[in-house]
């Protein structure tokens, strides 16, 4: 998997297609995954501008401070003209520049800071201003062969962290104490950050975005373990799997962890071309709920993963977009009892074009260490 497979250089031209289809003039991209999907740079966010003018036609320019410069030259794919700006000096004319025209409508990076997004009005006071996600939510949301191969690669290095859980989750720890040791583990398989660690025991567990605590972990407790990093590709990993902290489970526990396991089997082995995200959605929770436990699954099923640990599509009841062969998410399914105990079962899995394949393959039964 080369990094011109990642970032070809067409995404550039096929982004300016669709932003003239859009009826946008331009995409003004400041640092995050919409421009590195296009450029393959990983620019840093900070207060000096970094901005990708994209023109529905003509030539693209990045403006980057002028002590970045040698880092966006050296990115992959900014085959683009790139202009500069030192310190001190006002970086908005130069969007004003490459626009090289009037324009009625632009769209903005999703998650643009806001003083960039003020300041652009000011400089482009007659411009409407609308969302680069119209636009580059299409191109993204179907991963490429090389995509989905680099969500593989980091689905088999968190597969690897999990496998080694027993060297660090037993009764006594802390959450943090074992969490630091996972986090150290996530680097050493290869991922370049860690973007999150939840060791979730006991009465935590019915918190599904726990953190850690300073608890020490109780013999017998159940712990739910989510933990992900992303590649030096730019794709993330994601994956959760429940563990007993020695000892013997609760007799409940074990009862509802068995229709956790056979209902996120169940959404996972219903994935296809054409079903809905609100099916999906329906084929993990009606399970759990014919059960007795819907009021305690708390969330989605799933979200869209790439170059966002969160991203389009999503699995969730009033979605019906049809699923399409090459989009990546996670089926995750949760049962939690407030005050007592939860668990999650987590894969990410890519929609073939006749079914479904799983980038997490550990086993999903309960795991006693």
């Amino acid at each position: 998997m080369g990094i011109d497979e990642l970032y070809p250089p067409d995404r550039l031209v096929a982004a300016q297609r669709a932003t003239a289809a859009a009826g946008l003039d331009a995409l003004l991209l400041t640092p995050g995954s919409d421009l590195r999907y296009l450029t393959g740079y990983d620019a840093h966010a900070g207060e000096r501008l970094t901005c990708l003018v994209l023109p529905a036609e003509g030539e693209p320019t990045l403006i980057v401070p002028r002590l970045e410069r040698p880092a966006a030259e050296a990115a992959p794919n900014t085959g683009v003209r790139i202009v500069d700006h030192p310190d001190g000096s006002d970086p908005y004319p130069l969007v004003v520049a490459a626009l090289d025209g009037p324009v009625a409508t632009v769209g903005l990076a999703d998650r643009m800071w806001a003083e960039q997004v003020l300041a652009l009005r000011a400089a482009l006071p007659d411009a409407a201003q609308r969302l680069a996600s119209e636009v580059l939510r299409e191109l993204r949301i179907r991963k490429s062969p090389a995509e989905a191969a680099a969500l593989a690669e980091a689905g088999a290095a968190i597969d690897g962290v999990h496998l080694r859980m027993g060297e660090w989750l037993r009764p006594g720890r802390t959450e943090a104490e074992v969490a630091t040791d996972i986090a150290a583990a996530i680097r050493a398989a290869g991922h370049v950050t860690v973007d999150f660690v939840i060791v979730a025991a006991g009465p935590n567990g019915a918190s599904p975005h726990h953190g850690t605590s300073d608890r020490p972990i109780g013999v017998g407790e159940p712990v739910v373990v989510d933990i992900g990093g992303t590649m030096p590709s730019g794709y993330r990993s994601d994956c959760t799997r429940t563990y007993l902290a020695g000892g013997a489970a609760p007799a409940d526990f074990l009862d509802y962890y068995a229709v956790l396991r056979d209902a996120q089997r169940a959404a996972v082995e219903a994935v296809r071309p054409g079903l809905t995200g609100a099916a999906a959605d329906a084929a993990a929770r009606a399970p759990i709920a014919a059960a007795g436990f819907g009021p305690q699954f708390l969330h989605r099923t799933g979200h869209g993963i790439g170059l966002d640990g969160h991203e389009e599509p999503y699995l969730v009841s009033g979605n019906d977009r049809p699923l399409e062969a090459g989009m990546a998410f996670s089926i995750e399914p949760g049962i939690y009892l407030a005050g007592r105990h939860g668990a999650r079962i987590e894969d990410i899995v890519v929609c073939t074009t006749d079914g479904v394949q799983r980038l997490n393959t550990t086993p999903t039964e309960l795991i006693a260490l």
